[in-house]
């Protein structure tokens, strides 16, 4: 299942809800945003865009870096763009509501996109990456990090233990990404790295994705509630798969990625 199968308002919705929540718990999503600002070019943009730039944490790191820069904060989240402009208001800049499918943008008026553990969200990325080579300058750089399909690979083991219903999120690997990518974009670079979070309780985890909005978003879910039997089934499957050292891991695939545009005759 690919994540076509997404409701996008329910996405919307869900991280409009987690705003003020969101910082508290999103250790891993900073770190993977600022490895991710390690590969934002030299260069001296008049336009950057921080692309479902949720509560808005690494706009003014990106401002940093871009001081002569005009900022376009966009997310898809009404209630996150609030607490960002709120939070972390920063001159120059602009918060816009957007799809990254469907973006409020002309054609060739951004020089550089950064976006970080966002685009997983997206329906089809055909339509994305087409809306990104679309409103990228010529020579323009699009800057990424998404998940892979091996997220949370021990949260879907447990739950397949108990039935065959659609418990966690699932998401679209390199080659199918790349298969979507326009002509006009230039893979510049492409890494994967694997992260292993580690928890003392299975809870702290499930309080955490709550925490952060990216509970289980896919049409196919379980509807109404879960029984008592299947937690505890769960659960148990969960901790069959707890480290010699005590700790219960999470796996994060990430993706790590660079494209430009081409500059065309």
């Amino acid at each position: 299942m690919s994540p076509a199968s997404f409701d996008k308002k329910r996405v919307a919705d869900s991280f409009s809800r987690a705003a003020c929540t969101y910082d508290s718990v999103a250790e891993l999503q900073r770190d993977v945003g600022h490895e991710l600002l390690k590969r934002l070019p030299e260069t001296t943009p008049d336009i950057v865009m921080d692309l479902g730039s949720g509560t808005g944490y690494f706009t003014p790191f990106l401002k940093q870096r871009y001081p002569q820069a005009f900022t376009i904060s966009l997310d898809l989240a009404e209630g996150m763009l609030h607490y960002s402009r709120e939070q972390r208001p920063l001159d120059d800049t602009v918060w816009l509501c957007g799809d990254a499918e469907s973006l409020p943008l002309a054609d060739n008026s951004v020089d550089l996109i950064f976006t970080s553990l966002a685009i997983q969200w997206c329906e089809q990325t055909d339509k994305l990456f087409a809306e990104i080579a679309r409103v990228l300058k010529p020579a323009g750089r699009f800057i990424f990090s998404t998940l892979g399909p091996d997220t949370l690979h021990e949260l879907r083991t447990a739950w397949a233990d108990v039935d065959d219903q659609v418990h966690v999120n699932r998401f679209i690997d390199w080659e199918e990404l790349r298969r979507d990518l326009p002509d006009l974009l230039h893979v510049d670079s492409f890494e994967t790295e694997y992260r292993v979070c580690r928890y003392t309780r299975l809870r702290e985890l499930t309080n955490e994705l709550k925490g952060i909005g990216a509970h289980n978003m896919n049409a196919g879910q379980p509807s109404g509630l879960t029984g008592r039997a299947r937690v505890r089934a769960f659960t148990a499957a969960y901790e069959a798969q707890r480290h010699a050292d005590g700790y219960l891991p999470a796996t994060y695939h990430v993706y790590y990625g660079v494209f430009s545009k081409q500059q065309t005759n």
